[in-house]
């Protein structure tokens, strides 16, 4: 009698690509909330991804064209990558964060989002004064569009 599979081959923990699929997933959710929500605030689409370079430029970023555009959709990959590789890891050692993605999904997004507030003010992109306005929208794209995917990506590719 033939043996029956008893967990599906998408359950079956696989850290490696739960951390490719989340980036992919967050990544690009991610920037199409910045281009669709900062777009509507009047922000150029090749501006905004020379502002994600300008963290490693500086001021010239703005001056580099398409090349510092690429680049900084290159940084914004990496650090989505580098934000699921996180969230994987830590999922090892803390199961609740892949039993339980919808709350610890939002909390991580928030934690990426200051985390990040944290990089740019120490890096070479300028910033502007404190804003509860794009503090709540900059939390809001990241629960959403980042912490939440990754914690459901985990949950259904690298349970423990």
């Amino acid at each position: 009698m033939p043996s029956i599979q008893t967990v599906p081959a998408l359950a079956a923990s696989c850290p490696l690509r739960a951390i490719l699929w989340a980036g992919l997933i967050a990544g690009t959710m991610d920037i199409t909330a910045a281009l669709i929500v900062y777009g509507a605030m009047g922000a150029q689409p090749i501006r905004l991804l020379q502002g994600i370079a300008a963290g490693l430029l500086g001021p010239l970023s703005y001056s580099g064209g398409l090349a510092t555009a690429a680049l900084g959709l290159l940084c914004h990959y990496v650090i989505a990558y580098g934000a699921a590789a996180v969230y994987v890891a830590a999922s090892r050692a803390l199961a609740f964060l892949a039993r339980m993605p919808f709350l610890a999904g939002p909390l991580y997004g928030i934690a990426v989002y200051f985390f990040m507030q944290g990089i740019v003010h120490i890096s070479r992109a300028r910033h502007g004064a404190f804003s509860w306005k794009m503090t709540l929208i900059g939390c809001a794209i990241h629960i959403v569009c980042i912490g939440t995917p990754i914690a459901l990506v985990t949950r259904r590719l690298a349970p423990r």
